[in-house]
């Protein structure tokens, strides 16, 4: 039996769920042939250009822009229009995309993004393949873009989330709160102690830890700066090289400064909080680990929408300043039951198994 894992590397969250369920499924199930692919490595020269510039440049440069895009896309008085819009735009730059699922003939195809499972949901509905597909939401939320007849079955991230599908006139065997898969390493338990002696952090101290994403966007330096007096401070620059660069020039005190990391999940077990973006990867993986987050420099439309959903489990706030962000923190440290309901919280919400669910609907 042949299985698809089909990404858009435009969006790291939606390569880290991919990657998470053919690393599972390469391990458990012995019997399926697998295949890894990102879309846009089939994509023409311009549609893989304005994915991989077009979304990172409107979020630094244009945010508001990217707001009315989302808005008016999700909207229902412009949404036939833009999808059908968008359904001409992504047929013409993923024609060999296309191709290869009509020639490949896989028994079941699973999308951990929205053009994907529109791509093969309407080649299942003109009955040009014949493969399951299943679709996996990488948010909270659910924008309509998500939505394609064809698809046999949703895997949503929480049960809030799942309200939204049936809302939209998805049946109920069809969405799964399964939750967002996320890689093996964050579910397993770590050594807070010996963790901290390999990274050459003080255990003992509260701890915070910040990380925006691959972008390293967002006031990093302007946080680090305001809590370094209060605790011990672990700032993920990522690709942002000039960032690490003053950072490690200053030498703040308490401060430990890291460019692009491979071990997030060490980087979590010996925090107490997390200052993050809302996106729905990293809520997954950091939920996982009982991490209380404290989010910033949310992008409109779907990461507002990880926020608010998040706050109906009592996770998660979204302060406006760095003020407020000093004094939340100064609280959390100063109140250990306050911080460890925050944390129960988020084991709670917590659904680290959802490679192993997902797995088990390919039979």
């Amino acid at each position: 039996m042949r299985a698809l894992i089909t990404y858009a590397s435009a969006g790291a969250g939606h390569r880290r769920a991919a990657e998470a369920i053919y690393d599972y499924l390469k391990d458990s199930r012995k019997d399926l042939r697998l295949e890894l692919v990102d879309i846009l490595s089939f994509a023409s020269c311009s549609f893989r250009f304005s994915y991989n510039s077009g979304y990172p440049f409107l979020v630094h440069y244009a945010i508001w822009l990217w707001g009315l895009f989302f808005w008016m896309t999700k909207a229902r008085p412009s949404r036939w229009l833009s999808r059908k819009g968008a359904l001409i735009i992504n047929y013409l730059g993923c024609r060999k995309f296309i191709a290869y699922l009509v020639k490949e003939k896989f028994d079941y195809i699973i999308s951990t993004h929205f053009l994907n499972s529109e791509l093969a949901a309407n080649l299942k509905l003109e009955n040009k393949i014949q493969a399951k597909l299943v679709t996996v939401i990488t948010d909270f939320g659910v924008h309509p873009f998500w939505v394609s007849a064809g698809t046999d079955l949703y895997v949503v991230a929480s049960e809030s989330t799942r309200d939204i599908l049936l809302g939209m006139g998805i049946s109920g065997e069809k969405a799964q709160a399964y939750g967002i898969p996320i890689s093996s390493s964050f579910v397993k338990t770590q050594d807070r102690g010996q963790l901290a002696v390999k990274l050459g952090i003080d255990g003992n101290k509260f701890t915070v830890l910040v990380m925006t994403g691959s972008f390293g966007s967002g006031p990093l330096e302007e946080i680090a700066e305001g809590l370094c007096g209060q605790a011990q401070v672990l700032v993920v620059c990522a690709k942002n090289k000039k960032l690490f660069s003053r950072l490690q020039k200053r030498k703040l005190e308490n401060v430990k400064v890291f460019g692009f990391v491979d071990n997030a999940e060490e980087l979590m077990a010996v925090s107490d909080v997390i200052i993050t973006k809302p996106g729905g990867s990293s809520i997954a993986e950091f939920l996982s680990m009982g991490l209380s987050p404290i989010f910033i420099s949310a992008i409109p439309g779907q990461e507002q929408e990880n926020i608010r959903i998040l706050a109906g489990y009592g996770i998660g706030c979204a302060p406006r300043n760095i003020k407020q962000i000093q004094e939340l923190i100064v609280e959390l440290k100063n109140d250990p039951q306050r911080l460890q309901g925050l944390k129960k919280n988020a084991n709670q919400a917590a659904k680290p198994d959802a490679c192993r669910e997902i797995a088990s609907v390919i039979c």
